[in-house]
């Protein structure tokens, strides 16, 4: 099969697609061609030596969390053959999704129905799991709350607004203007223009906040939330720092760590067949394009999710 593999931290360049033997299975494990692989920030991050490279151990390694594909051999699971799957798995160990087939463990995904498909699915898991578990693990949501989320139309962003809203909260939304018809398309109550606006001038008695941005902006909005509201921070790189700024406000903050969940992952499979929720797609990327790829999500400024395509 081919896979693509760093051999050093790097940039971009360090990706090499190359031949790889089709993993061996373990007891619990299953074998899926691959469809297609969420990109994710997380992935260039831990390429370029951050991101979950903690957890990696030595290099070589294939990068990738989440994944849709054909289940090839069940391995005496309940999996059979053609058998259609996603899910985001290992995480923070590696899991290997860039490559044209996976050994997964079978009680880390979730059937895909026949109405969606694969290639959408590929860029699923990883985010929907992160917006999840942040509004209703974390966040602890309830009906009639008022939502805030920073970075509302990002991968995690958009998800989040759109679970919110299903919930029935109220939900307002940070993002620049050329996205604002969009979040409003998906049910944003009210969208901030956080370029030229100050968010806490806008949105006041907050009782959830779901930060997708950190640093400066997530510290920022800790002066929207009620007394005994919470601001749930997802950048790992600047969790500590927001949280720290909670503390010294009085703040309830809540850092994440998304985690594999196949039962949350047949929620969200069935909300998105019933059109409930949807996945924007900001791009397809076939193997050769995935440099390019990568320098677009380190931008940070992607609307959507960005999809490594192997059909």
């Amino acid at each position: 099969m081919q896979a693509f593999v760093i051999h050093q931290f790097g940039g971009p360049e360090v990706l090499q697609y190359q031949p790889l033997p089709v993993p061996e299975l373990k007891p619990g494990e299953v074998l899926v061609k691959t469809a297609a692989a969420g990109i994710n920030p997380i992935d260039w991050k831990t390429c370029s030596g951050g991101g979950a490279s903690a957890f990696i151990g030595n290099l070589p390694f294939v990068p990738g969390w989440e994944f849709s594909g054909a289940i090839v051999n069940g391995n005496g699971t309940r999996w059979q053959a053609d058998d259609r799957v996603f899910g985001m798995i290992r995480f923070p160990e590696p899991a290997g999704c860039y490559a044209e087939y996976i050994a997964v463990p079978a009680d880390q995904i979730a059937r895909v129905p026949d109405i969606v498909e694969l290639e959408e699915a590929g860029g699923l898991a990883t985010a929907s799991l992160t917006a999840w578990q942040a509004l209703f693990d974390k966040g602890q949501l309830k009906a009639g709350q008022c939502v805030l989320i920073l970075g509302a139309a990002g991968g995690v962003g958009h998800l989040a607004v759109q679970l919110a809203k299903w919930a029935g909260a109220h939900v307002l939304g940070t993002a620049s203007m050329h996205n604002h018809e969009f979040l409003g398309d998906l049910g944003v109550d009210r969208v901030i223009d956080y370029q030229h606006k100050r968010v806490p001038e806008h949105a006041k008695d907050i009782d959830l906040i779901i930060d997708c941005v950190g640093g400066e902006s997530g510290i920022e909005a800790l002066e929207c939330l009620k007394p005994d509201g919470r601001l749930v921070t997802l950048p790992s790189v600047t969790k500590d720092i927001v949280a720290a700024a909670g503390q010294a406000q009085n703040r309830h903050v809540e850092a994440i760590r998304v985690m594999p969940d196949a039962a949350q992952l047949e929620q969200i499979i069935a909300l998105y067949a019933d059109d409930i929720l949807r996945l924007q797609l900001n791009d397809s990327y076939r193997p050769d394009q995935l440099e390019e790829a990568f320098e677009l999500s380190a931008t940070g400024h992607v609307c959507g999710k960005l999809i490594l395509s192997f059909a």
